[in-house]
């Protein structure tokens, strides 16, 4: 999409309203403007780059501190004069150092971030992980992980421990998530097969 196929109006000064989410966990990181410069710019480079009102220039996140995104998908909404730029964090978001603008949750969709360290795991295959163990015992060792964690996880349940049960259920799921991981699986494709199933 081109920097003129936007829909802006003389109210925004020309600027396009960018929501910026991490891809990973989903978490809304911060709130910026583009010109059509920094949208250019952010385009050819990946790296998101935007526009300062109050400096009336460009700046690309990071290019002081480290912290850049990488951009992963930019989806324009539905009137056309916001950005949804989903991209990969190196680093805080915020000035203030916290992880978004936004004061939510620290953990929010923290399942997403472990899935995505275990699939570079599973790629970069690094000794002394115990992730790496598992992928290379193979499906069979990961599915009967998966077996024990359920049943300690269940017998837990039965007995109303319930900070025992939150241990287990949190070893079921990783373990599960290696397993997913393991098959080619993910948890997009789990999402897709539960709304496939709630009619």
């Amino acid at each position: 999409m081109k920097f003129s196929d936007f829909n802006l109006s003389k109210n925004s000064d020309g600027l396009l309203t960018v929501v910026v989410q991490d891809s990973a966990t989903l978490k809304v990181l911060m709130v910026a403007y583009m010109n059509e410069e920094a949208y250019e710019k952010t385009v050819a480079t990946g790296k998101a780059t935007f526009y300062s009102r109050s400096r009336g220039a460009l700046w690309t996140k990071g290019e002081t501190s480290g912290n850049f995104i990488e951009v992963v998908k930019m989806y324009p909404d539905c009137d056309g004069d916001t950005l949804l730029l989903m991209g990969k964090p190196f680093g805080p978001a915020c000035h203030r150092g916290t992880t978004a603008c936004f004061d939510t949750p620290d953990n929010e969709g923290f399942v997403r971030k472990l899935q995505a360290v275990i699939q570079l795991r599973h790629k970069d295959m690094p000794e002394g992980s115990y992730t790496t163990h598992l992928f290379n015992k193979g499906v069979n060792k990961i599915a009967q992980k998966v077996g024990e964690e359920a049943v300690e996880t269940v017998i837990e349940a039965i007995d109303n421990n319930r900070e025992r049960y939150l241990y287990e259920a949190s070893d079921l799921i990783y373990h599960l998530l290696v397993l997913n991981e393991q098959m080619g699986f993910t948890l997009e494709d789990i999402e897709n097969e539960l709304a496939s199933r709630h009619k």
